[in-house]
């Protein structure tokens, strides 16, 4: 009896270890923001930071970036020690990373031909966005950026990438079965780029947005004339509403242990 015991014993104790961990999340119905807890598998999930430039044209993104950048590094570290995958998508950049081993293990994956898109549409933007959306007057919009934010770190196991079927490639080829999206902005490229939320879902992926690490670009004078701060939120509400759920960096790091 007492060594069926030990055995039960250490048996439960092995299933405790292998649990998943859970992550609280946030979606949104037309009335109110709704809050669930979902398991998560680090090992098949995946963080991609969609355009963290060096340069943005409009000052102020600039600004509100370099803010992101400084809080990047303790979330990728916390994540690929879990056993995450870091996808780095600074679009329109690739040739400054032609022969950078994290672009060549990327170009170097099976191709796998994506499934026919989902139908999913949605609303137009709560915020008119028609101008550009830079909030520091004068600024003229043309291509500033070169290469990601040399802040950011690539690690040797993360890979590079601003191509939605190489992205997809790397999900497929690691199991990836849920995709972090953080990074600017929210209301262009971390929904229209082809790496990003509306490509991803219409492709089948389960995409989270952290919404702690994005920005929009909003400038208040335009439509809804709120504050800058105020006009993010509103397209993440509209994000939750219509694309996915989102979650916080601290909320993904608890769950990470």
């Amino acid at each position: 009896m007492r060594r069926r015991t030990l055995i039960l014993s250490t048996l439960g104790a092995a299933l405790a270890g292998q649990s998943k961990p859970m992550l609280k999340l946030r979606k949104r119905d037309d009335a109110k923001p709704i809050e669930f807890t979902e398991a998560i598998d680090p090992r098949h999930s995946a963080i991609i930071l969609c355009d963290m430039w060096d340069r943005h044209w409009c000052e102020g993104a600039n600004g509100r970036v370099a803010l992101l950048v400084k809080r990047t590094g303790p979330l990728l570290e916390k994540a690929r020690a879990s056993g995450m995958l870091i996808i780095h998508a600074p679009s329109d950049t690739m040739d400054f990373y032609t022969g950078a081993p994290q672009r060549k293990a990327m170009q170097a994956l099976p191709k796998v031909a994506p499934p026919k898109p989902l139908d999913l549409n949605a609303p137009a933007l709560p915020i008119d966005d028609t101008d550009g959306g830079c909030d520091t007057p004068g600024d003229k919009q043309h291509k500033a950026w070169s290469r990601q934010h040399a802040g950011i770190v690539i690690a040797p196991n993360d890979l590079i990438s601003d191509q939605g079927g190489e992205v997809y490639n790397a999900l497929r080829a690691r199991g990836i079965q849920r995709l972090f999206v953080m990074g600017v902005h929210t209301n262009m490229c971390i929904l229209n780029r082809t790496f990003a939320i509306k490509q991803m879902s219409k492709w089948g992926v389960r995409c989270v947005l952290l919404r702690d690490m994005t920005d929009a670009m909003y400038d208040p004078q335009d439509r809804p004339f709120v504050s800058h701060a105020r006009g993010t939120e509103l397209v993440i509400e509209y994000i939750e509403r219509n694309w996915c759920p989102s979650t916080t960096s601290a909320d993904l790091m608890k769950a990470l242990g």
